[in-house]
């Protein structure tokens, strides 16, 4: 797959360039995000975080897509 770097750039999510460029629809694992609430829910935990590191400056080390669920403190906005 050629990615076009010619102005003007499209603008799109994460998603959408995802699935245009690997034809993985990433919104299909959104449905994920129910299983994870009913585990949590299951485990007791009332709040919780996914996140998803994605590149180096993220600090991403597994280099396939996986998720981390974080609970058990607060959490601050911006994260980090």
């Amino acid at each position: 797959t050629e990615i076009d770097l010619e102005k003007p750039f499209a603008r799109m999510t994460m998603v959408e360039a995802v699935k245009e460029f690997s034809g993985v629809d990433f919104a299909e694992f959104m449905s994920d995000n129910e299983k994870a609430v009913a585990v949590a829910k299951e485990k007791g935990i009332e709040s919780f975080r996914i996140v998803s590191n994605i590149g180096e400056q993220a600090q991403q080390s597994v280099f396939h897509l996986h998720f981390h669920v974080l609970s058990g403190r607060d959490m601050t906005w911006p994260p980090g």
